[in-house]
């Protein structure tokens, strides 16, 4: 039998300078924390002409683990604060995690 976890990991992919934007926004809706990796986008003009937008090779992705239940409010006060639409230009997504150790909520 499958153990089943509690908790969603969220990603978020954001142009350099914008984790703490991100990171205050997923405190306030109940996260406890994250961690930024520094990461190099490899979209080309032909992103930029579809989605009409300027494509900012340098990126930050954060990594934030939360409960299930308050996962759907940390992923959209990302959008809120971060979102496509902002100097960010963030996305977000979230993955399900099977197990995890070391964590009490």
């Amino acid at each position: 039998m499958a153990e089943k976890s509690n908790y969603e990991m969220i990603f978020c992919i954001i142009n350099s300078g914008f984790s703490e934007t991100v990171m205050d926004a997923a405190r306030e809706a109940g996260a406890r924390g994250g961690t930024v990796i520094r990461a190099r986008g490899t979209a080309g003009k032909e992103a930029e002409e579809l989605f009409k937008i300027t494509v900012h090779p340098d990126k930050e992705v954060i990594m934030i683990l939360v409960p299930k239940e308050i996962k759907d409010k940390v992923l959209s006060a990302i959008y809120h604060s971060a979102g496509m639409n902002t100097a960010g230009q963030g996305i977000a997504f979230s993955m399900a995690v099977n197990k995890t150790v070391g964590l009490q909520w």
